[in-house]
């Protein structure tokens, strides 16, 4: 079982990073870099949106969003970064 749960994250990492990508243009970081970029993202969600009240249900779709949001914010913040 535990098995399937590591696949599982990584695919959602990379959806995840992908969108993300798509969404903050001029970011593109391959398959690994990708799913690490949505992997991250989906810790920074988990923290982020439930402190300011925004909470998903479980399951693949809500995780892709909720890991998308994060990873497009982690974008952001990098991009925030570079450019300073």
């Amino acid at each position: 079982m535990a098995g399937q749960g590591i696949i599982l994250s990584l695919l959602i990492g990379a959806i995840a990073g992908w969108l993300a990508g798509q969404l903050v243009k001029g970011y593109g970081f391959g398959l690994i870099g990708n799913i690490a970029v949505g992997i991250v993202g989906a810790f920074l969600a988990s923290w982020i949106l439930p402190a300011i009240g925004l909470w998903t249900d479980g399951g693949f779709f809500p995780a892709i969003l909720t890991s998308t949001i994060g990873a497009v914010i982690l974008l952001v913040l990098v991009r925030l970064v570079k450019s300073a």
